[in-house]
């Protein structure tokens, strides 16, 4: 009966390790689905290569810690309490599966709620001008990182951040909950846009699942 018990507390101890493992959800769609915004290598290879590679190590940086199995999340949230190899890749972890999330393909874009095109209209004057002024932010970013729009003390606010922070870091200087995001290292666009990030940015807006990013607006404003 001992046997049993230790076998069965041994197999539960191995799966709950194995369910809070830092893992790679599914790509939401195929490798082509977004094309010719977004093509088909480039998104093998993002998703496949680099975010995998920042799951693994990530794995590799917490294995053997007392934050082995905290959930990336709240790593990310608290991230100036934790080494910056966990920083980069718990970023680049949640970043990228954030990033999926609000893309679909052309003919699924939709258009934002009217929540949320009210808040935009107001807030950057049309849908429009939010658009330049999200390009310009996303140009604008030196080096790698990513550009948000992020819901801020229920405002919307445009951010960029380098390498792999993002606005929910506590070390991030423009804090808030992000609704949307663009990728702007050249490992996201170069075999297509080559050094043209801008264009890159524009393609963007042709992919937005704006549905997503319209719940992900009405959470945002409920926290």
């Amino acid at each position: 009966m001992k046997k049993i018990s230790l076998l069965f507390a041994l197999i539960t101890c191995q799966l709950m390790a194995f369910a809070q493992i830092h893992t790679q959800s599914p790509l939401p769609y195929a490798y082509d689905a977004l094309e010719p915004f977004f093509d088909k290598q480039t998104m093998e290879i993002h998703f496949d290569k680099h975010h995998k590679t920042y799951i693994s190590n990530l794995n590799n940086a917490v294995k053997g810690t007392p934050y082995e199995f905290t959930p990336v999340q709240l790593l990310v949230n608290e991230i100036s309490k934790y080494p910056m190899v966990v920083r980069n890749n718990a970023g680049g972890h949640w970043n990228h599966t954030f990033f999926w999330q609000i893309l679909t393909s052309h003919d699924k874009t939709g258009a934002p709620s009217e929540a949320l095109l009210k808040a935009i209209n107001e807030t950057f004057g049309t849908l429009e001008d939010f658009k330049l002024k999200f390009v310009d932010a996303s140009t604008k970013r030196f080096g790698s990182g990513w550009a948000w729009l992020i819901v801020k003390d229920g405002k919307l606010v445009i951010t960029t951040t380098p390498n792999q922070d993002n606005p929910l870091m506590d070390i991030a200087e423009e804090k808030g909950s992000p609704i949307l995001a663009l990728d702007v290292w050249e490992h996201a666009y170069y075999l297509k846009y080559q050094n043209k990030r801008a264009d890159f940015a524009k393609a963007f807006f042709e992919i937005i699942n704006w549905e997503e990013v319209s719940k992900k607006y009405e959470l945002a404003l409920k926290k």
